[in-house]
């Protein structure tokens, strides 16, 4: 009698244990498989999230390269903006230095050479008597000597008796009718003109026939 009660407990043991077990196991298997379903559902959601926000600041980023790039180009251009009008300006003024240079320069020959014409005139009346002493000496020194500094200086005189009457270099005050020299013809010389490579410095005045 004891045996069978003995049994009877331990086999109402055994099967409350399988069933507390059943139990147990059916709700962690459904729990962790429930959890898999919930992660696998939110890690896409999670990479979309991640991939929008990289787009996003991908796209701020090309923003800012290309106002970067438009400064950057804007900058450039003034640059050499700046460079092609420092250039200009620099080759500006040095032609505006040298041309200044030649005007003071001609202004300065063409104020002295009134006292050429003076020498000139001086050595006209320099008699044989008077050449040979020593202010007829020192007169045809000065004299050459201012030609000669003339000369160095690029200064030279403008040819004008008997050659055809040119407006450019020429300047007529009188006008004659002579049938032995040809037409438009310088035939005498008042005062001689002078030019400095291409620019005169002052006009010969001449009397031209026909």
């Amino acid at each position: 009698m004891d045996e069978k009660i003995e049994e009877t407990v331990e086999k109402a043991e055994e099967t409350g244990k399988e069933a507390v077990e059943e139990t147990v196991e059916t709700p962690v298997e459904e729990t962790a498989e429930a959890t898999n379903e919930v992660a696998t559902e939110e890690a896409p959601k999670s990479s979309k999230k991640k991939a929008k926000k990289a787009e996003a600041e991908l796209a701020e980023v090309r923003k800012s390269l290309e106002k970067m790039t438009a400064e950057l180009a804007e900058m450039s251009d003034k640059y050499l903006r700046v460079c092609a009008e420092y250039d200009n300006f620099r080759k500006r003024s040095a032609k505006e230095r040298e041309s200044a240079y030649a005007d003071a320069v001609c202004d300065t020959l063409t104020n002295i050479l009134p006292v050429l014409d003076n020498l000139e005139r001086a050595a006209q009346y320099n008699t044989d008597d008077s050449a040979e002493s020593q202010m007829g000496r020192g007169l045809e020194l000065t004299l050459k000597s201012f030609s000669e500094l003339l000369s160095k200086m690029g200064v030279a005189e403008i040819e004008a008796e008997g050659k055809p009457f040119d407006p450019n270099v020429h300047n007529a005050v009188m006008h004659v009718e002579d049938e032995t020299v040809g037409e438009n013809q310088v035939v005498e010389v008042f005062m001689k003109g002078y030019a400095k490579g291409d620019k005169v410095l002052r006009y010969a005045m001449v009397k031209v026939a026909n």
